[in-house]
């Protein structure tokens, strides 16, 4: 059920906050149809949500702390909790810098987005290729962001919180469902998840909402590989710079 702190005054539709644009002003709220406002009580949000279940938006949904399955492709996948993120969430900072998306415990750190003239499919299989021949085979969390406009893929199971309370349905899954579960996402037609990463947390994927590029934390040998992959438009960057890549800009 979507918080009406969090629901379009205009549309209806549900909102997420821009606080990581300018820390310095108040947190501001947008829905997928550009409309901006300013919700009462702003001064409530935390600057890093707290690991916790927040529902979907479906009256049934039920917020749990409990594994849940869910049925896919002829077998059962578990869908993610509190637990499952907890290294994750509370541990992002406010600010442009890649650890707004990324948690500063990692070797290296890039952002990436496709080349000039190189599609998305072929982009994205270009990176979860680099990033599966760096991980010992296990399964990868696949986090979609309810912005209310992209497919989630599973709509009715709970959501967990992350960064300021934006709305995740995370799944157990693995690479091949990373690249064939949903099509379309905030940054173009492919079908990578908004975030993802493997079990070990040896790296983590993040593209935040209104961000056209995505960022990722890993070894430097991952950061490497991605750097040197024609199809990657990948470029290392320092945790306290600004995480924007030359020639693009935030939505």
């Amino acid at each position: 059920m979507t918080s009406p702190v969090a629901t379009c005054p205009v549309c209806g539709r549900p909102g997420m906050p821009t606080v990581y644009r300018d820390p310095a002003h108040p947190i501001d709220m947008a829905c997928p149809e550009g409309h901006q406002w300013r919700p009462a009580g702003a001064p409530g949000w935390a600057p890093s949500a707290s690991p916790a279940i927040v529902a979907g938006h479906h009256d049934d949904d039920v917020a749990s702390t409990q594994p849940l399955d869910v049925h896919k492709d002829g077998r059962n996948w578990r869908i993610g909790t509190a637990r499952d993120i907890a290294w994750l969430a509370g541990h992002t900072t406010q600010g442009l810098a890649i650890t707004t998306a990324i948690p500063e415990v990692f070797d290296a750190y890039a952002t990436f987005h496709p080349p000039e003239g190189v599609g998305v499919d072929a982009h994205e299989q270009a990176v979860v290729r680099e990033l599966a021949a760096r991980t010992p085979e296990q399964p990868w969390w696949l986090g979609y962001l309810d912005t209310g406009a992209h497919d989630v893929v599973f709509p009715r199971v709970p959501r967990v919180s992350l960064y300021w309370g934006w709305p995740y349905v995370l799944v157990e899954a693995g690479p091949e469902q990373a690249l064939t579960w949903r099509t379309g996402h905030m940054r173009g037609d492919g079908p990578l998840p908004d975030l993802f990463f493997p079990a070990d947390h040896s790296w983590l994927v993040s593209a935040l909402w209104d961000d056209t590029w995505t960022d990722v934390g890993g070894s430097a040998a991952v950061i490497a590989g991605l750097q040197r992959n024609p199809l990657v438009s990948a470029r290392r960057v320092r945790p306290d710079e600004d995480a924007c890549p030359p020639g693009l800009t935030r939505d």
